[in-house]
């Protein structure tokens, strides 16, 4: 019975933990110090923003490139606009937009530079573009990111002047192939004063803003930033996962050409991305002051700082529930799965069978694969398998995340009820991560806290249980699974927000991971079979409810102009 309580305090610290690490803070208002990010006054420039479509060469874009140069010539920067030409590939999805052969309108870029008390140090470029898609009014793409600029250097002006001149780069085009910073950093004479960049995007509009991409070489980098910003919320995991997928934002094109920088972004609320209903009223005001909160801490600490971060190796870092930052040597990892490796170990050790063990290492195996199984068969009855709306998978986004959570959870009750909690066997079903903690931590090291960090808690957890006493151990356990689970459950719903309509089986990782660190307080649930059937079968129903549905709102304008 104890144990009992143990995991019910276990899963619901779990889940508050989760609860915290997925929720953005709450606006400030407009009466905020005035050297202070505000959401409320943000929103000011975002209702102007995202008032109507603003798609390039519109006449709404010209009204709001002017809108934008007067704000910043109020504040008193320095203001010009450098005209470019786009590429055909740019004029052909243009024309597919408008349903119409015309002449390619010129790209506008807006160029504007709050002056600094030293202008010959290389500047920090705060960068964001201000064109949409054509059927979008973009208060979040990129209208969140436009007036988090504007507010940030406001807040920066109410201050005293910064050490190195901050500039501002308005993009155009980006929606048409990232056309207005090809046209800058190619040819651009401004371009050679950037030191930095600080990009902001968005694709949906709320949820938590991250810092996802940063340039190679980023140790130095990711130090400044651990500083300087508060409640951040950032993983090397990220970072080299988008290194490895298609997508690209302008810094990419900053990136091409040897610019170190910072990539912000927010993906909540995804029935929103290029959505006709991505409306100021529609956008999530914690996200902007998540993201604009962040962008001003980080601006201002590259722009006071004396030196610009240089290179030095890449470090594995990761906020903790988006309250702090942890921050590490690389290697450090190779540390982290010993002392879980020697945990394990230690407390199995003439306490349990070989076939124990064998067992444990076999059950987490077969979780791993029906959990994988499920999600793939269950995300097919979907719609997942046959020809997919992009956007409208993505407004499916919150119920798919129910619908893994409840696959993940039947898997793991089905391999529970064959699994008894023994020492043996979850020191067991710990050795197939360890042996994957060991291959990531290898072949890249910067992604490999995920599973690392969890095991060397469990391991820690499960031998103080054998050798400090009952009480301490199921103390050191629960706070293991709190922590644990309670970032595998974060890190499972960002996962599902990223790549969820896709590849849903990415859950099996935090899910892994999660049952590893909770199964010394499980004591074997009654009914596991029947209960893990009845999950099944409502995660059965959802799916057939989302692959019914008709197509969200969200999308059916949109759909029609998509790429």
């Amino acid at each position: 019975m104890t144990r009992w309580w143990g995991a019910l305090i276990a899963l619901a610290g779990a889940v508050i933990f989760a609860i915290v690490a997925t929720t953005p803070p709450g606006p400030m208002s407009a009466d905020a110090p005035a050297t202070a990010f505000s959401a409320s006054r943000a929103m000011a420039d975002v209702r102007v923003i995202g008032r109507a479509p603003h798609p390039t060469g519109s006449a709404e874009d010209a009204q709001l490139r002017d809108y934008l140069i007067t704000r910043l010539k109020s504040m008193g920067l320095e203001v010009a606009t450098a005209t470019g030409t786009m590429s055909p590939q740019a004029k052909n999805r243009l024309d597919g937009w408008r349903k119409a052969v015309a002449p390619a309108p010129p790209l506008t870029n807006i160029v504007a530079i709050l002056p600094g008390r030293d202008r010959r140090q290389p500047a920090v470029l705060l960068m964001a573009h201000h064109d949409s898609v054509w059927g979008s009014p973009a208060a979040a793409d990129d209208g969140a990111g436009v007036a988090s600029v504007l507010e940030t250097i406001r807040a920066i002006k109410a201050g005293a002047q910064p050490r190195r001149d901050v500039m501002v780069l308005f993009t155009d085009g980006e929606e048409l192939g990232l056309e207005g910073a090809k046209s800058f950093f190619a040819g651009d004479p401004r371009r050679l004063h950037v030191g930095v960049i600080v990009n902001l995007e968005t694709r949906g509009g709320g949820g938590r803003a991250t810092m996802f991409e940063t340039g190679g070489d980023n140790g130095a980098m990711m130090d400044l930033f651990g500083r300087a910003v508060r409640r951040p919320v950032s993983t090397s995991l990220s970072v080299f996962i988008y290194k490895k997928l298609p997508n690209s934002t302008d810094l990419t094109v900053a990136k091409q050409t040897g610019y170190p920088g910072f990539n912000f972004a927010f993906i909540g609320r995804p029935g929103l991305y290029h959505s006709p209903l991505a409306t100021p009223d529609a956008l999530d005001q914690g996200a902007l002051q998540d993201m604009g909160r962040q962008t001003l801490d980080l601006t201002r600490a590259l722009a006071d700082a004396p030196a610009l971060p240089g290179r030095a190796a890449d470090r594995t870092f990761f906020d903790a529930y988006g309250l702090f930052f942890v921050s590490y040597p690389a290697a450090l990892g190779w540390v982290f799965l010993v002392i879980g490796a020697v945990g394990y170990g230690a407390a199995a050790w003439r306490r349990a069978t070989v076939d124990e063990v064998a067992k444990g290492a076999a059950m987490l195996l077969a979780l791993i694969i029906v959990a994988a199984a499920g999600l793939y068969i269950v995300n097919g009855i979907s719609g997942a398998w046959g020809k997919v709306n992009y956007y409208d998978r993505l407004a499916a986004i919150p119920l798919l995340q129910v619908q893994a959570l409840l696959v993940c959870l039947a898997a793991f009750l089905t391999i529970r009820h064959w699994l008894p909690s023994r020492v043996g066997s979850t020191a067991g079903a710990a050795i197939p991560l360890l042996v994957l903690g060991a291959i990531m931590q290898a072949v890249a090291p910067t992604a490999s806290y995920p599973l690392a960090v969890p095991l060397m808690l469990g391991g820690m957890a499960l031998l103080a249980d054998r050798y400090a006493g009952r009480s301490v151990g199921i103390a050191a356990t629960i706070v293991a699974a709190v922590l644990g689970v309670g970032y595998m459950l974060g890190f499972g719903f960002f996962l599902m927000q990223a790549v969820g309509p896709g590849m849903p089986m990415v859950a099996t990782l935090p899910l892994a991971i999660s049952a590893v660190l909770i199964l010394p307080l499980m004591p074997e649930p009654r009914r596991a079979l029947t209960v893990a059937a009845a999950l099944l079968i409502v995660a059965t129903g959802l799916a057939l409810w989302i692959l019914l549905d008709p197509i969200a709102p969200s999308v059916a304008v949109y759909s029609d102009a998509k790429k």
